[in-house]
């Protein structure tokens, strides 16, 4: 026999919604902290973007300055780095994601993601711009973020609900939305990458806290797409060979490049640069430095930095981007991750993918290369990073290309599929260097030992 519901208890519910002093705390806590992480993260891109400003003046001195200066400055930031914060370098994803596994205690967790690895974030990938690197700030702004969210854990009331898995997973993704200027994006980020847990996908409180820091963005830098308004022309089936070549294409790129950095990150190999990587860090980031310096100088300095300069150029249709821009800046971006220094590759994907969709046009004689470029930045991205979700939104978004949503929908999910036949995940690879290593279980006599799953 089925019983009916308990009725519900309206007064009940607005003693617990609306009147409990704990839950109001919670609620203040979580969102004055996302806001706050907000803020850094616009200080952060306001740091970085001004470093790289001062580091076009360096290089503007004489085209061979950056071939002395990136070397050295390249070096300095490893030796910074593994001296006083090993925490800080490379990506800062992989750190998150490895922050929310269960092998990590709350010890441990702290040499991962924390306030004082946040603000040595901020300083050494800014100064990486400074001198040049092929690196990208979105990477890093979500150990930022995610160190900012995660100290609020000490001004929780007890019986909150809120744990640490939780900020972290509401820091990681509000530092996508801030940096992105894109909170949807982060949404999908803490989705799509970050929540382990089914019960994060349906906590209004954390949404809410990703959806603010993303908005302290927009109320700084303004509710203007990134890249402003494309006009990709007609979407029809003239798009549809086009636009598929382009998601094979990215795919299998983005695949190769997250293979790349698996494989150099990991430090497994036995062939002589790993091992002088291994032995000698420092002297390894200067050869960096200096290989990034000449192919900057090659590129007619193109390569510099995000590239989210010639992004823009590509999308505006302004032909000083170099024809073999993207293999210079697949190859610069994979040198700044290779050396050591704290360094995303979102924005570095972007323009990667934007340069082969504007090489693909050429090649196809396709007429309106707005939205071959706009495909080949949302390929590329999925494809390097297996996030097919999070890279549509984030270049939709970016572009304001609504009217592209089931074309970059679509290319993104091939880019994706590709990139899996190629490649593991390049984040949950490289986050699991991050873990201790696993017990191993005692193996029957004749059999060997059994690693634990």
């Amino acid at each position: 026999m089925s019983h009916d519901p308990s009725p519900h208890d309206v007064r009940s519910a607005f003693k617990r919604e609306l009147i409990s002093a704990n839950l109001w705390r919670t609620r203040i806590v979580v969102v004055g902290t996302a806001s706050i992480a907000g803020l850094v993260v616009v200080a952060f891109t306001w740091l970085a973007e001004s470093a790289f400003a001062q580091f076009n003046k360096i290089a503007d001195f004489a085209w061979w300055v950056p071939l002395i200066w990136t070397p050295l400055l390249c070096a300095a930031i490893v030796w910074v780095t593994r001296r006083f914060v090993r925490g800080a370098g490379g990506s800062g994803i992989p750190q998150v994601m490895a922050a929310l596994d269960p092998a990590i205690s709350g010890g441990r967790r702290p040499l991962l993601v924390s306030l004082k690895i946040s603000f040595a974030k901020i300083g050494l990938t800014s100064a990486g711009l400074l001198g040049g690197l092929s690196l990208g700030r979105e990477g890093p702004s979500v150990q930022i973020a995610a160190g900012v969210m995660l100290a609020a854990r000490r001004w929780l009331p007890r019986g909150s609900g809120i744990s640490a898995h939780s900020l972290l997973v509401a820091g990681g993704a509000a530092g996508i939305a801030a940096a992105f200027n894109t909170p949807l994006a982060g949404i999908m980020f803490a989705i799509e990458e970050l929540s382990r847990a089914p019960e994060q996908r349906n906590s209004g409180l954390i949404v809410a806290a990703i959806v603010l820091a993303g908005l302290i963005a927009v109320s700084v830098h303004g509710n203007g797409p990134h890249f402003g308004v494309i006009h990709p022309g007609p979407i029809g089936l003239s798009l549809l060979w086009p636009g598929l070549l382009a998601a094979v294409v990215c795919g299998f790129a983005g695949g190769l490049f997250a293979r790349v950095l698996i494989a150099s990150l990991r430090g497994v190999s036995p062939d002589l640069p790993t091992r002088w990587r291994a032995r000698y860090p420092v002297r390894f980031a200067l050869g960096c430095g200096f290989l990034i310096a000449v192919i900057g100088v090659l590129s007619g300095g193109a390569t510099y930095g995000s590239g989210n300069e010639a992004t823009r150029s590509l999308l505006e249709n302004e032909a000083n981007v170099p024809a073999a821009f993207a293999l210079f800046k697949f190859v610069a971006t994979w040198l700044t991750a290779w050396s050591g220094v704290p360094a995303g590759i979102f924005a570095p994907s972007l323009s990667i993918g934007a340069a082969m969709g504007q090489n693909i046009a050429s090649l196809t004689g396709y007429p309106y290369s707005a939205a071959l470029i706009a495909l080949g930045m949302v390929g590329f991205l999925a494809a390097a990073t297996q996030a097919p979700l999070t890279a549509f939104i984030i270049v939709m978004e970016m572009v304001d290309g609504h009217s592209m949503v089931l074309s970059l929908m679509a290319c993104a999910v091939v880019a994706s599929t590709v990139s899996r036949v190629l490649t593991p995940p390049l984040y949950s690879a490289l986050a699991t260097i991050q873990l201790p290593p696993r017990p191993v279980h005692p193996a029957s006599p004749g059999e060997p030992p059994e690693r634990a799953p």
